[in-house]
């Protein structure tokens, strides 16, 4: 018999919600420990909130009706902001894609929202580790770290998957362990000083312009990596990731037919703002060629 949640919600918003495609963004590899779809489409995620850890489970039946779970002592922090983490104040509806590729994309896409889960640095510390990266690496990197250091989830949550580990224990992990997962002294040195400005930066999420100067101001923190916590955590659509390696070459083959220079990304991307990232969203999701997730530079040794 399946241990009863602590907390649940029927929701039936007046708008569109893929929670699958909305929450893919927040899903770090096949093998993230923090993440589960299900065959049957039930997704499974944990958390650490402010209150504590949680396991959720979303059942979605129509785009405008899913059931939400949760266990764990979280799980009142994560009901109560479960719409909102699910776009519930993201505005898809003022997007003009302007560009009959995205016209189409953008069509194939609906319920694709822009998620805001207010838990700023649970999206930073993945974030520096997919700096300068190959994708994949920077994945493996987050399994190892989080499987070996995260916690226990409660409630029914499927086989190995943990809760990330807290900011204390994220920076209490020993230099040897962030070499054998691949993770250079300046990745893990910029996580650990993240760790220890984890309270400041969560308290800030209501306040996404004091997140991001907050984030501005921690070593090794740049544009790009802070987008990545926009995006996930802030519910910024117009969080444009400069920087990433393949960026302006797939937004220039999709909407152009001929790569852009680095140097034109941004003022290309202009037409859109206030919802640039999300434009780089559809073509991740629609694009043969979808950009990185980091701007790399090598692949990341890692040590048995």
């Amino acid at each position: 018999m399946e241990m009863p949640p602590d907390r649940s919600l029927h929701w039936q918003p007046r708008f569109p919600v893929d929670a699958k495609l909305t929450l893919k963004s927040l899903q770090r590899g096949r093998h993230d420990p923090t993440h589960r779809l299900e065959p049957d489409g039930t997704l499974w995620r944990t958390a650490l909130t402010s209150s504590g850890p949680v396991t959720y489970r979303i059942r979605q039946h129509r785009l405008d009706d899913l059931d939400i779970d949760a266990w764990g002592p979280g799980s009142d922090a994560l009901i109560g902001n479960i719409r909102t983490e699910l776009g519930e104040h993201d505005h898809p509806e003022d997007f003009r894609p302007a560009h009959f590729v995205l016209e189409r994309a953008w069509r194939q896409l609906p319920g694709l929202r822009v998620p805001r889960t207010g838990r700023p640095f649970e999206a930073l510390v993945p974030a520096i580790l997919e700096q300068r990266v190959v994708g994949l690496d920077a994945q493996a990197a987050w399994t190892r770290l989080v499987g070996a250091h995260g916690t226990q989830p409660p409630g029914p949550a499927p086989a190995a998957m943990r809760v990330l580990p807290s900011p204390a224990a994220w920076a209490r992990i020993p230099s040897w362990e962030w070499r054998r997962a691949g993770v250079d002294l300046h990745r893990s040195r910029t996580a650990i000083t993240a760790a220890r400005h984890a309270a400041k930066l969560d308290r800030a999420a209501a306040d996404p312009a004091r997140a991001y100067d907050l984030m501005s101001a921690m070593p090794g923190v740049g544009v790009w990596t802070a987008a990545q916590v926009g995006h996930r955590a802030l519910g910024d659509a117009d969080a444009l990731p400069l920087g990433d390696f393949h960026l302006a070459r797939v937004t220039g083959m999709a909407l152009l037919g001929h790569p852009l220079a680095d140097q034109e990304i941004e003022s290309f991307y202009l037409q859109w703002r206030p919802h640039r990232y999300r434009v780089v969203r559809i073509l991740e999701l629609t694009s043969r060629l979808a950009p990185r997730r980091s701007p790399r530079a090598r692949r990341a040794p890692r040590l048995a």
